[in-house]
């Protein structure tokens, strides 16, 4: 597996009103770093010819963020099969490498233009995976 990271500072935005980082941005830093990961590793023109969906989220949570702890976040491809593709994001407090949460997303590969669901190309799979 090839693992792609960023670090980053949890902000007074990213609080619910128990001044934890809200469920909601979790999520939104997982898609975040997956979209990175993704624009990272590949081509403009694979960029454009092939469009990922989320089909399910399972995010477990452990511990709660809080304002001016650093997160750790690390993604990477688990499994491929068809068009589904198995990403984990980890996120952790970078200054104790607790673990906060974890997500174990199931993306689908279309087609940009018709829309249609898509196996995984060859290419790209050893793009993401060793």
């Amino acid at each position: 597996m090839k693992t792609y990271s960023e670090v980053f500072d949890v902000v007074p935005s990213d609080l619910d009103d128990l001044n934890h980082v809200n469920n909601i941005r979790y999520v939104e830093w997982i898609q975040d770093i997956s979209k990175k990961h993704w624009m990272h590793v590949t081509s403009e023109e694979t960029q454009e010819s092939m469009v990922w969906v989320v089909r399910n989220h399972n995010i477990t949570y452990h511990k709660s963020a809080v304002l001016g702890h650093t997160i750790l976040m690390n993604t990477y491809i688990k499994s491929n099969k068809g068009p589904i593709s198995i990403r984990i994001v980890e996120i952790k407090n970078k200054a104790t490498d607790e673990l906060l949460v974890k997500a174990v997303t199931e993306w689908c590969l279309l087609d940009a233009k018709t829309f249609r669901p898509k196996r995984v190309p060859e290419e790209i799979e050893a793009l993401f995976m060793d």
